[in-house]
């Protein structure tokens, strides 16, 4: 939707892994770090690494300093990793690079660009006409390099919410260093300039949006402590142009007890205002959402009947869009099934709620899920994911009813809607793979008419190379897709230095992307790389996700080793030139695969990620988790974790690979103790390790492309050396 845009890095350069990584803390001998260890001490026992929790505390971050000089030292000394560090560079920097396009108001596209002049980035904007030329002449928004000198800040850049149909007025979100907390300033677009007086919030975890041009609705923090137990807001206030937030009135509360909560405005795709609506996370899965049909001053709310996994996906032409995450029967009798695109009334249903009988839109088959719902002016847009492959389909609503059409794109591909236009029937499609560098297309959602407007350069040398799916085989019998990209004469020997990714949580699927940095860095030097498609992602609907839900992660853990051991048996690779890799909810995975089979892997890279599974309720906004991992405090979800938790199963006499963590200071989504600690761990037990924290970067590691670039060399050095060097 044009009201809404987000900084996303130019198509070229979003091979960037997310990541978050661990620290650690010294004790005096071997002997008392072992007692030390989380694994033997008595439940409720002091934690020796505590400090590490003081993210920005002086002694936590001379210990991450110190950590960080090391490991950079090391690692910097192999002559690989200056060359790593300056080709990769030079590919996120490259100006050839595509320019990701979004459609504004009034035909205009805009982009937000970063390279080695703008490091912060520039949002900018141009003519469709300029724009297709492919040599465009932008016009300059809002330049975040700029901003961030004048104001001695290092500013990342998150988007914004600008008020339709116009969409000049802009609330624009900044970040400092990359943290998930932000500061909400009033912007306009057509001036180029934040206005004076105009809106501006201090820095917290909030969410807004206008009412008109004169009122917006502000969910934050408004009294020290007024957050839920995850660390986000519930009180949503009205403010008024010219009013100072202690001037705000109150119009919506949740539940302390709730992930986060807010109230919110539903418009049409003009624009136009049709009424209030609010939102409570119950848990991360689990939703009470609520439709206010009487405008914006009143307190009698509607819920409809549906299932609280059920997630409304928009409003078309009058028509609710929902997909539905578990079966759920009609007032009729209907049933309609876990996966189904759902579509009523809205109206209609608000009037009469016990009653609402949808249709389906579209009902996957067990090979399919629907990756992602957008709209154009006239359309309904799917994009649909078969057998972790890319589709879109166009949808319309008539008196006949529903009827679809799939847009002819490239088959076999990654596709990604990253733009619709509400003011037209346009489309910006990217289609990709693994050795097929980014191609943009524009594309009629009504028409179906399809233009290829330009593909992005060839940023390593494939020739040679090719990508094959395979099934492996999990402890329960269920077959689990993964992708393996390696040279075609590949010799099946068990020689072939290996990286096996994977994410398997929050029903995120794992696609084929192409990415410059493993291409440039790992297979142009003979690496062969695998993604596992395991359970607890969304590559295969709901039911895959949740089969891997709280205590039955052990399925995601058995897959991931499946793919691992039939990469083996294919004699693809072998333990020594085996090494794993994943961020955030694939930290955990790389850290659970790191303390249960060390005798399986020669290299972890654990970013971004959850390791202390007994604590991590307690730790950043880890308490809105409990939906996907479970409940700590619970007698059976507890045991589990405190089973499965890496930091509480690090034992002594064990020989460990040496692994890689990786985090960042600013990540106030996970948050850096995880790593800090597990690292930490390792160093008490006199266990070996790398660990590296980016000081900026939030959750995503990295705030800009030169710390991405320093990331990658750092990573694939490490990498080259255990899987590589290895003989």
């Amino acid at each position: 939707m044009r009201a809404t845009f987000v900084n996303q890095l130019d198509d070229d350069n979003d091979a960037a892994t997310v990541t978050t990584m661990g620290a650690s803390a010294q004790m005096t001998t071997v002997a008392k770090a072992i007692d030390s260890n989380p694994n033997q001490a008595p439940e409720h026992a002091a934690d020796p690494r505590a400090y590490l929790n003081e993210i920005d505390g002086d002694e936590a971050m001379t210990w991450v300093k110190t950590r960080n000089l090391s490991t950079v030292d090391k690692l910097s000394k192999d002559p690989r990793y200056s060359e790593y560090l300056a080709d990769i560079l030079n590919i996120l920097q490259a100006t050839d690079r595509i320019a990701s396009p979004r459609f504004a108001h009034g035909g205009m596209i805009d982009n937000f660009w970063q390279d080695g002049t703008h490091v912060q980035g520039l949002w900018r904007r141009t003519t469709w006409e300029s724009y297709r030329s492919g040599d465009p002449q932008w016009r300059t928004i809002l330049d975040i390099d700029a901003l961030s000198k004048a104001e001695g800040k290092t500013w990342v850049f998150k988007g914004g919410d600008c008020l339709p149909p116009a969409n000049n007025l802009c609330l624009i979100r900044l970040s400092d260093g990359g943290k998930d907390a932000d500061v909400v300033r009033e912007f306009d677009v057509a001036k180029g300039e934040f206005i004076k007086d105009g809106f501006v919030l201090p820095e917290c975890k909030q969410s807004v949006t206008w009412v008109d041009e004169n009122t917006i609705y502000v969910t934050r923090e408004w009294t020290p402590g007024e957050v839920t137990a995850s660390g986000y807001a519930y009180v949503t206030k009205v403010l008024k142009r010219g009013q100072s937030l202690d001037q705000a009135v109150e119009i919506f509360r949740g539940d302390k007890k709730d992930v986060s909560a807010r109230r919110g405005v539903l418009r049409d795709l003009d624009g136009n205002y049709v009424m209030d609506t609010s939102y409570r996370g119950l848990d991360f899965f689990n939703t009470e959402r609520a439709f206010y049909p009487n405008g914006h001053t009143d307190t009698q709310k509607v819920i409809l009947p549906l299932p609280t996994t059920a997630t409304f996906d928009g409003y078309y032409k009058g028509q609710a869009i929902y997909r539905l995450k578990s079966d759920w029967t009609s007032a009729k009798g209907t049933v309609f099934h876990n996966g189904a695109i759902i579509a009523f009334d809205l109206k209609a249903a608000l009037a009469d709620p016990a009653h609402v009988e949808p249709l389906v839109l579209f009902m996957p088959n067990e090979h399919q899920s629907v990756k992602n719902i957008t709209q154009t002016k006239n359309r309904l847009v799917l994009s649909i994911l078969s057998n972790v492959s890319g589709e879109v389909r166009s949808f319309d609503f008539g008196k006949g009813g529903w009827s679809s059409f799939k847009v002819a794109l490239p088959e076999n591909s990654t596709l990604s809607v990253t733009s619709s236009d509400n003011e037209s029937d346009q489309l910006f499609v990217f289609s990709k793979g693994f050795l097929e560098p980014s191609t943009l297309f524009r594309a009629d959602a009504a028409s179906g008419t399809v233009e290829k407007i330009r593909s992005a350069p060839e940023r390593f040398d494939a020739e040679g190379l090719q990508v094959q799916q395979f099934f492996a085989t999990s402890k329960d019998a269920t077959k689990v897709p993964y992708f393996l990209v390696a040279r075609r004469d590949v010799k099946l020997d068990g020689t072939s230095p290996t990286i096996l990714y994977a994410y398997g949580g929050f029903g995120i699927p794992m696609l084929p992307n192409y990415s410059p940095a493993l291409g440039k860095l790992w297979l142009e030097k003979g690496g062969a790389y695998a993604l596992a498609n395991i359970r607890g992602g969304g590559e295969f609907g709901p039911k895959w996700h949740e089969a891997a839900l709280k205590t039955h992660r052990r399925r995601a853990f058995d897959d991931f080793q499946a793919v691992a051991q039939d990469l083996i048996a294919r004699k693809v690779t072998s333990t020594p030139r085996l090494g794993i890799m994943g961020g955030s909810n694939g930290g955990l995975l790389m850290g659970v695969q790191l303390t249960e089979r060390p005798d399986l892997w020669n290299a972890v890279v654990i970013q971004v990620p959850l390791l202390d599974m007994v604590n991590f309720t307690h730790m950043s906004a880890g308490a809105s988790w409990q939906g996907e991992y479970g409940n700590p405090d619970d007698p059976v979800e507890g045991a589990f974790l405190r089973s499965i938790s890496p930091y509480h199963n690090v034992r002594a006499g064990v020989a460990y690979p040496e692994p890689f963590f990786e985090t960042s200071t600013k990540d106030d989504r996970v948050g850096p103790a995880h790593a800090r600690k597990m690292a930490a761990l390792f160093e008490d037990m006199g266990l070996p390790f790398y660990y590296y924290e980016n000081i900026e970067g939030g959750h995503a590691g990295a705030a800009n492309l030169q710390e991405q670039a320093r990331r990658y060399a750092l990573e694939y050095t490490y990498l080259s050396q255990k899987l590589m060097d290895n003989t």
